[in-house]
């Protein structure tokens, strides 16, 4: 068994036109990255890119040397995170737009749909904050779901396109929001270009989320969101109003012990991220090398602390068991992810870990061939 590992990829390291905008002139994902700083002793900030340097994606270059480490890793493909906001505005189209266009690299891809809308938090002088619309995510009904699946559609023809039993893999971000006559006429139409089908996967990211439910809408197979304890068993049996007292004890342990309050244990942690429900058929595994979204939050972001390869080797290894007796082709594993660097949520090479966790899962890779 080779498991199928398909891994999230960021297509934000070059300047454009908004984040000029809403950011200032210049502004891409490395500029939280370089800015980063230690929030105490020991916290692992800023992180420094090695063998791929402050890369800019719109040099082809930069693209060829990640597939050739993907590969390295295991990895069959990027899921280009992709960004429609309805009636044909995109949003760091350009990156995908010349992969596609040029035929490099010659690596696997598929698309994920980030159908939600863009905010900026400002903080407020009493410690409150207020998210601020960047960009609205907009469904405006028919005329935009056929120009949004004849793009797709060019995608889905590509030879390099992900497929599962033939059928073209679309990962759809947020479940909640997007009419169901969308997911509807994508997979109608996806059948009369000629495809088996259209291979449908979504997030579940909230307790209120039922995988029965969002199965009967038409997806294939759902992605548990076990990210940082926000979804773990335990805080989904404490309620809303639990989980509103937890997270107030937090930020007062915080503030007692001089630590940012969403501190996470990486190697208590990762044995809960995948579960016996990652055994089933319609569910994809998922496994996070690390984590830290301090660059981007400051304070308050969620992170992981006592983050080794070896833990994400380990992890890798039950996420590889629990996809053994799937069908061949739907031996999936997502990795989140490629490149998050604003997140600290990479696979690429540092100067702490270097190649560690490409290292990591090439070797488990190997063994579960």
């Amino acid at each position: 068994m080779k498991p199928r590992i398909i891994a999230f990829y960021l297509p934000q390291y070059h300047a454009f036109k908004e984040n000029d905008e809403w950011w200032g002139k210049g502004f891409t994902e490395w500029t939280n990255v370089g800015k980063a700083k230690p929030l105490f002793k020991g916290h692992n900030q800023p992180r420094v890119p090695t063998e791929l340097g402050y890369y800019n994606l719109k040099m082809s270059e930069a693209r060829e040397q990640q597939a050739e480490l993907a590969k390295l890793a295991g990895v069959e493909s990027f899921c280009y995170w992709h960004y429609w906001f309805g009636n044909g505005k995109r949003l760091m189209a350009d990156i995908f737009d010349d992969v596609l266009n040029s035929g490099n690299p010659n690596f696997g891809f598929c698309l994920g749909w980030a159908n939600h809308s863009w905010f900026a938090k400002d903080w407020n002088a009493d410690g409150t904050s207020t998210n601020r619309l960047l960009i609205e995510q907009t469904y405006p009904g028919l005329e935009d779901e056929k120009m949004h699946f004849q793009y797709l559609l060019k995608a889905f023809k590509d030879r390099r396109y992900t497929k599962v039993n033939g059928s073209p893999l679309l990962l759809i971000f947020d479940p909640q929001t997007i009419p169901d006559e969308y997911i509807v006429n994508f997979r109608k139409w996806t059948k009369e270009a000629g495809f088996p089908d259209l291979y449908l996967v979504t997030n579940i990211f909230h307790p209120s989320m039922k995988k029965k439910e969002l199965i009967a809408k038409g997806y294939n197979a759902v992605v548990y969101q076990r990210l940082g304890n926000i979804t773990s068993n335990a805080l989904k049996k404490m309620g809303r109003t639990g989980r509103g007292i937890f997270k107030v004890w937090q930020n007062v342990k915080g503030i007692v012990t001089h630590r940012p309050p969403f501190m996470t244990d990486y190697e208590k942690y990762y044995p809960t991220m995948i579960t016996d429900e990652d055994k089933e058929k319609d569910v994809i595994p998922q496994i996070v090398p690390q984590w830290d979204h301090t660059p981007r939050s400051g304070w308050n972001g969620t992170f992981f602390v006592n983050v080794k390869p070896e833990y994400f080797y380990n992890l890798a290894k039950m996420a590889f068991e629990a996809i053994r007796h799937k069908p061949k082709d739907e031996q999936i594993v997502f990795l989140k992810s490629w490149n998050e660097w604003g997140e600290g949520n990479m696979m690429e090479p540092d100067l702490t870990y270097g190649r560690g966790f490409i290292e990591a899962l090439r070797k488990i890779g190997r063994a579960h061939v």
